[in-house]
């Protein structure tokens, strides 16, 4: 019998995938993939999340403003925001700061951070908050925000390991991607290793950051551009690698994983 396994972040309804998702959730159901929190990133995928979420019941859906989108947000996207989780009162996200894209707006990407953050607290949900390059910053912003009683996911935490710490204070959760196999990315796995245990969860970020070949057992292809993609169904071989960077059996990282995940983002 396979191990419940359980993805914290992906992109399961980016349009690269549309034309395979029947084949790519049937292949996540056989290698055990018990629930997946999905984001939406703007009000152009929101809509696609939430249908997703009305047919298939593994799947928790998120509504968030991506800081890459902000610019693009109306006049009513925080009520057209509302309205999704009134439906569905799950999560938000995916939202953040992003310093490493391109002629950024910081003040901008903090307002509507801000704004996400508050409805969180106000409705008594996760968040999932994705930064680059401004994890100072975004550490002054928690620490000015009232408290999430929830807690909040650095999904695919990329910062400092004395910053761990400081984020756990803070109810942070951090999820470690395949992605992070790869051999440049010694830093962060070491950061990982000094992540409490109840705080850890795992992520694919489908269809992006797909993991080394020796990971890749569920090979993608956008059929558009030839361009390599991450399958969800990689989360088991994801699971066997960091049970391994951890030296726990993956039996034992799977019921605490199963465990975190219920904690953040509920059991229902």
């Amino acid at each position: 019998m396979s191990l419940p396994l359980y993805d914290a972040h992906n992109h399961l309804r980016d349009e690269r995938l549309v034309s395979q998702l029947d084949d790519i959730l049937e292949h996540c159901r056989s290698v055990g993939v018990a629930r997946m929190v999905v984001n939406g990133t703007s009000e152009k995928d929101w809509p696609a999340v939430a249908a997703l979420a009305r047919v298939h019941n593994l799947i928790i859906p998120s509504f968030g403003y991506h800081p890459w989108y902000v610019r693009e947000r109306s006049n009513e996207w925080k009520q057209r925001m509302e309205a999704f989780l009134d439906e569905f009162p799950t999560a938000i996200g995916e939202i953040g700061l992003d310093r490493w894209m391109e002629n950024y707006d910081l003040p901008d990407q903090e307002r509507v951070f801000t704004t996400q953050f508050q409805l969180a607290c106000q409705r008594n949900l996760p968040i999932t908050i994705h930064c680059l390059k401004a994890w100072g910053r975004l550490h002054e912003l928690l620490k000015e925000l009232p408290e999430l009683k929830r807690g909040f996911l650095l999904h695919s935490y990329g910062g400092p390991v004395e910053m761990v710490k400081p984020f756990v204070e803070l109810g942070a959760y951090f999820s470690i991607s395949g992605y992070f196999a790869n051999e440049r990315k010694a830093r962060q796995r070491e950061a990982f290793k000094q992540i409490p245990d109840e705080r850890l969860l795992i992520e694919t970020d489908a269809p992006d950051m797909w993991p080394p070949d020796t990971l890749n057992q569920f090979p993608l292809i956008d059929p558009d551009t030839g361009k390599p993609m991450n399958h969800p169904a990689n989360l088991k071989s994801i699971y066997q690698w960091v049970a391994d960077l951890l030296e726990r059996p993956v039996e034992t990282l799977a019921r605490q994983m199963k465990e975190n995940f219920e904690r953040l983002f509920g059991s229902g």
